[in-house]
């Protein structure tokens, strides 16, 4: 049973476990089996509450059995990416700081999964308090690409993304403040979605940048994204960033918002940098829409294209500075045992705790920050952004939708950016003008290159119509089998 349902989407695997042709007891099962057999390789997780878990599904069978079922995720487990807190479950965040710290309550969507019955299934590996794009920082081990276990999996969601491809868990949730669900989900082959800002609440995720931050779905389907969007998404008073916005059925969005649509394609995206396999993909979907009576644009976005890279490197670095201060030794995190006095306790305990690349963004945004470079850097980045988000809002008003490539490059070694940090940086060049103007976007497989490396497609859409872009996504999902190919592990 275990090998006939570790690749089921999870929509799927919901009407099994509703027509009694599958327990939830049988599919946790099944996935910590999964876990146990490729995950030494995979390195996905950073922790699972195995007796939790099984106890949740047996609690879900028993609720199924007495007609209380509480919805299509009902039994299903979901992973969560270690920066979103689960009550009595540990929360790393990656790192050296908080490798002893466990959560004392749980996040507002951990909260909401459990209303719905999921079963939180696994803390998973990312980089370090979200800070990397192929989740080598981690302070506790690299995650490998299921495809190709030589090759980084992304970042900064990369144990949620490659915990899916792998056929570890049907879905897990990330989070996104540059692109840190869709770049991973398109190097791993998956689908995964950054909602618009304030559509789901970030009260329980560990902060990086506050006004980029977003935790959003990975999954093996469109379907089963807008399934546990429907489920983690709406307003909650305990964060002040989110939204009142209506909430509607994603999943019978699909079928009922139909093409065809305006889609615009920003010539900048297409430029230097890009891998050719990579283009080539993104224009066999390009073409696919075409024939398919969308219409499509080219449109241009110069202000995001140039920059958006140093835009959100200053606001973000400036925001974790801000967002990591707690972590001294004293209020929060790892204390050096060699402190002398109270200055001591700060200097060592910051310095063993942090990794390389958390003390160079927090170094940058405490220099950028700072008396004199202030109005220089961060408030003229706040301003740049102000025009960012013009600028997109501008296109996407003769346009339901932007596609473009979700990475510009496959997945790349293990390795093989970690000295180069602007090149590593460059990896998330199409996804982080998305956070800097609060949109949805969408990554959604679109090929293989010759090596058989996945390639993403990105959907880019107005504020809060996630409803509309899932759509779009699934109409190209449905005319391919690219979400029917797994690794061979």
């Amino acid at each position: 049973m275990a090998d006939e349902i570790i690749h089921q989407p999870a929509a799927r695997l919901a009407a099994l476990l509703a027509a009694g042709k599958l327990s939830s007891l049988e599919l946790v099962q099944a996935c910590l089996a999964r876990k146990r057999a490729v995950d030494d390789r995979v390195q996905a997780f950073n922790s699972c509450d195995e007796a939790a878990a099984l106890a949740a599904a047996q609690a879900s069978d028993a609720r199924r059995a007495a007609g209380q079922a509480r919805g299509p995720l009902d039994g299903i487990p979901v992973g969560l990416k270690d920066a979103i807190a689960v009550e009595g479950q540990p929360l790393t965040c990656s790192s050296r700081m908080l490798a002893n710290f466990v959560s004392p309550y749980d996040a507002t969507v951990t909260q909401k999964l459990k209303a719905a019955g999921a079963i939180p299934l696994g803390r998973l590996n990312m980089d370090e308090f979200a800070m990397g794009s192929s989740t080598e920082n981690s302070a506790f081990r690299p995650t490998a690409n299921p495809w190709d276990l030589t090759r980084v999996p992304g970042g900064s969601s990369g144990g949620s993304a490659a915990a899916v491809a792998a056929g570890e868990l049907p879905l897990t949730l990330g989070s996104d403040t540059g692109g840190s669900i869709r770049q991973p989900a398109a190097l791993c082959g998956i689908v995964g979605l950054k909602p618009t800002y304030g559509l789901v609440s970030r009260y329980g995720l560990a902060a990086y940048a506050s006004s980029l931050d977003q935790i959003g779905p990975l999954a093996r389907t469109v379907e089963d994204a807008a399934l546990l969007l429907g489920v983690i998404a709406g307003h909650d008073p305990r964060d002040s960033t989110s939204f009142q916005a209506e909430v509607p059925d994603y999943r019978a969005g699909l079928a009922a918002r139909k093409g065809p649509w305006r889609l615009g394609v920003p010539k900048e995206f297409f430029g230097a940098g890009l891998d050719p396999e990579v283009s080539a993909a993104a224009k066999r979907a390009l073409e696919f829409y075409r024939q398919h009576g969308c219409e499509i644009r080219e449109v241009s976005l110069p202000l995001a294209a140039e920059y958006a890279i140093a835009t959100y490197y200053l606001i973000a670095t400036a925001e974790a500075s801000s967002n990591l201060a707690r972590y001294d030794g004293i209020r929060y995190g790892h204390r050096s045992a060699a402190a002398k006095d109270a200055i001591d306790i700060y200097t060592r305990s910051r310095a063993e705790g942090f990794g390389s690349e958390v003390k160079r963004r927090i170094i940058l945004g405490t220099h950028v920050l700072s008396s004199g470079y202030y109005d220089a850097y961060y408030l003229r980045a706040q301003k740049v952004r102000t025009l960012i988000r013009n600028e997109f809002a501008a296109v996407l008003r003769d346009c339901d939708a932007l596609l473009s490539p979700t990475s510009p490059v496959p997945a790349f070694k293990l390795g093989e950016k970690s000295a180069d940090p602007l090149a590593m940086y460059l990896t998330d060049i199409y996804t982080i003008s998305v956070n800097l103007a609060g949109l949805p976007g969408i990554s959604i497989p679109c090929g293989f290159t010759g090596g058989g490396l996945p390639i993403g497609l990105q959907l880019i859409g107005r504020p809060f119509d996630e409803a509309g872009l899932l759509a779009i996504a699934h109409a190209y999902e449905q005319a391919h089998e690219w979400s029917q190919r797994h690794p061979a592990l």
